[in-house]
């Protein structure tokens, strides 16, 4: 199986990443739906009730402060970096993830699409200002008061999609334009279960292209994939890269 991907990403013309939680779990972020996510202990706070309490605001950043510190002491793992090195080296054209860890830009990754947002970033819900999240975690942390916009006054958050908030519709466009034009659709670490991006490998079978599944557990696309890989995501890829880095190469 190592050598089949090897020899399509050799022949590919345009291969497209889809990662999900299961390539950061491997930088020591645990899935939100894991035992030890914040989910675990926590409910999600859905967007219109962010918008509409104080009260929700608080608990929102309350949670977003307890898992700050995990994102931000995170760092690339194999699989970030092969991907990034992938992309430098012209084997692979983008990378579409669902996390909003922000490992991939980290590794050396251009140009990804975010279709969760980043956590990286805070962004006002008035006027859309953004900044680094870090100073607005601090505050928070200090103060106990959510932060609000330093210009407008209006309700910072996250720059990531909470329950209930829409995706950005540009970012889903671009990455549907990636899925039915590339040749080889990469869907990895994700159970594929949250739409509309598990849609994703659907739009690209439907244009043709291969599909490689690699994932540690079983996925409902299974089935019609071209390849299913249900072992670690890191040690797949840095095994494929092996093969790819020597002349001659499967």
């Amino acid at each position: 199986m190592i050598d089949q991907l090897a020899t399509w990403l050799r022949n590919s013309q345009s291969t497209v990443a889809f990662t999900g939680a299961g390539i950061s779990t491997e930088s020591g972020i645990p899935d939100f739906r894991s035992p030890g996510g914040i989910w675990e202990n926590s409910t999600p706070v859905l967007f219109d009730d962010f918008v509409a309490s104080e009260a929700s605001r608080i608990e929102y950043w309350r949670q977003k402060s307890e898992a700050h510190r995990e994102y931000f002491d995170a760092r690339p793992n194999v699989g970030h970096q092969v991907l990034a090195r992938w992309q430098g080296e012209g084997i692979l054209d983008r990378v579409i993830t669902q996390n909003i860890d922000g490992l991939h830009q980290a590794a050396g990754s251009k140009d990804v699409l975010e279709i969760h947002g980043t956590a990286r970033e805070v962004a006002c819900l008035e006027c859309s200002w953004r900044d680094g999240a870090s100073r607005w975690v601090d505050e928070f942390i200090e103060t106990g008061v959510p932060p609000c916009c330093p210009g407008c006054h209006g309700p910072l958050k996250h720059a990531t999609i909470s329950f209930g908030q829409m995706l950005d519709a540009d970012t889903l466009r671009q990455c549907g334009r990636l899925a039915a034009s590339c040749d080889l659709f990469l869907a990895m670490g994700s159970s594929l279960v949250v739409h509309p991006a598990a849609g994703l490998p659907e739009a690209a079978k439907r244009g043709g292209a291969k599909l490689v599944i690699i994932n540690r557990c079983e996925t409902d696309f299974d089935s019609v994939a071209d390849l299913v890989i249900n072992e670690s995501l890191g040690e797949t890829l840095g095994e494929v890269d092996e093969l790819l880095k020597t002349p001659g190469g499967q």
